[in-house]
């Protein structure tokens, strides 16, 4: 008895494979310019976040997302084509390794940039509420000489307007 194994398959891209030169260059033109669309987007957003220009680099966000959906498109684009480029345009492959290289350090300092940011601005958000806190809990102290610790009803939640 010989149990039959599954066979594996590939499974199916929704992207169609470059077959010609022309289509695998038109693969990697494409590729670059979304990368340096969107690379110019990003080096804008962290000067203006650098510069604590938030709301000037929040209007960067529909702009962003649209290339960032470009970009995911053309990546599946070129995994779907992979094999034939890197047999017919292997030169052009590396360069696209390269680019992209150049556009994944961008990036890496965009998101530093951003957390950053999140993290000076979480702070000051705390800092705030721990000082209204501190200012709406009474000093009282217990029989045995202890700060009371604060029930419930002491603690002010914080509120925060996103829309300014």
């Amino acid at each position: 008895m010989n149990p039959q194994q599954p066979q594996r398959r590939e499974p199916q891209s929704p992207y169609p494979t470059a077959t010609t030169a022309a289509e695998a260059r038109e693969l990697a033109q494409n590729m670059m310019d979304v990368m340096s669309a969107l690379l110019g987007v990003i080096e804008r957003e962290t000067e203006l976040v650098r510069a604590g220009k938030l709301r000037e680099a929040m209007a960067f966000e529909p702009e962003k997302t649209a290339l960032s959906r470009r970009y995911v498109g053309a990546v599946g684009h070129l995994k779907a084509s992979h094999k034939y480029l890197a047999q017919s345009a292997p030169e052009l492959l590396t360069a696209l390794h390269r680019h992209h290289d150049t556009f994944r350090a961008m990036l890496q300092i965009n998101l530093t940039v951003l957390a950053t940011a999140h993290a000076v601005s979480e702070g000051i958000v705390r800092g705030v509420n721990a000082e209204m806190q501190r200012r709406n809990i009474p000093n009282t102290y217990t029989a045995a000489g202890r700060r009371a610790t604060p029930g419930p009803r002491h603690i002010t939640p914080l509120s925060v307007s996103r829309s300014l």
